[in-house]
C-alpha cells in the first residue's frame, strides 16, 4: 500500500475528493491497537456555500475551527452530544470544504473494534454510518485537528487501483433534510451494494 500524499487533501474540488476516497483504506494506530478498513460511503461538504455545512456562510466557531486549517487535518465533532464524526479537511488553508466518511469495510482489528463498539457478534452495522465508523477506528473529539498521514491516523491507497465508475452510486445526504436546497445536492458517494453502506446503497 501507498500512503496518499498531503496534496491530495489539498485539491480545491472536494466532490471529487469525496468520491477518489472510494476504495481508500483509513488506518488507526493508538496504544498499539491497529485498525484499518475500506472507505466505502462518504459525503462532501462545500465550505461556505453549503447551507448543510458547519461552516455555511462563513460560520467560524470553536467547534467548527478546524474547518479552516489546510486540507489533511482531521475533523472530528460530537454530533448530538455523543457520536464523535470524522471528517478529512480538504482544500487551502481558510477554505472550509471537508468530507465526512460515513462508512468503512472492516479489513484489521475487527476484535478490536468489537471491544471499542461494544458488540460481541461482527455485522454490518459495527462500521456503517459516521458514528460507528468514528467508535471502531478509536477516534475521538481529542484528535480534532491532528494533521493526517504525519499521525496515528492515515490513509493508504493499494496501488493504483480505481474503481470502476459503474460501481460508485451517489445520491442526496443523509440527515440533512433541513438544508434547504442544498438537501438534495448528490454530494454522497458509495461502493453499490456494499453491505456496510448506509441505506440506499444501490
Amino acid at each position: 500500500m501507498n500512503i496518499l500524499p498531503i496534496q491530495f487533501f489539498e485539491g480545491t474540488r472536494v466532490l471529487d475528493i469525496a468520491e477518489d476516497l472510494l476504495g481508500k483504506i483509513v488506518v488507526t494506530h493508538f496504544n498499539h491497537e491497529v485498525t484499518s478498513g475500506l472507505i466505502v460511503e462518504t459525503e462532501a461538504y462545500a465550505g461556505v456555500s453549503d447551507s448543510a455545512s458547519h461552516a455555511f456562510g462563513g460560520r467560524r466557531t470553536a467547534r467548527n475551527e478546524t474547518m479552516y486549517a489546510k486540507g489533511g487535518a482531521v475533523y472530528v465533532y460530537i454530533c448530538y452530544g455523543i457520536h464523535p464524526m470524522l471528517n478529512i479537511v480538504t482544500n487551502k488553508k481558510n477554505i472550509p470544504d471537508a468530507v465526512l466518511i460515513r462508512a468503512i469495510e472492516p479489513l484489521e482489528g475487527l476484535d478490536i473494534m468489537l471491544n471499542r463498539t461494544g458488540k460481541t457478534i461482527s455485522d454490518a452495522s459495527i462500521t456503517r454510518g459516521p458514528g460507528n465508523v468514528a467508535r471502531a477506528l478509536g477516534i475521538h473529539k481529542g484528535y480534532d485537528g491532528m494533521l493526517l498521514q504525519n499521525g496515528a491516523i492515515k490513509i493508504y491507497k493499494e496501488n493504483d487501483k480505481k474503481l470502476r465508475q459503474y460501481l460508485i452510486g451517489k445520491s442526496k445526504r443523509i440527515g440533512v433534510e433541513n438544508s434547504g436546497k442544498d438537501a438534495l445536492q448528490p454530494y454522497r458517494f458509495f461502493i453499490k451494494g456494499n453491505a456496510y453502506v448506509s441505506k440506499p446503497n444501490s
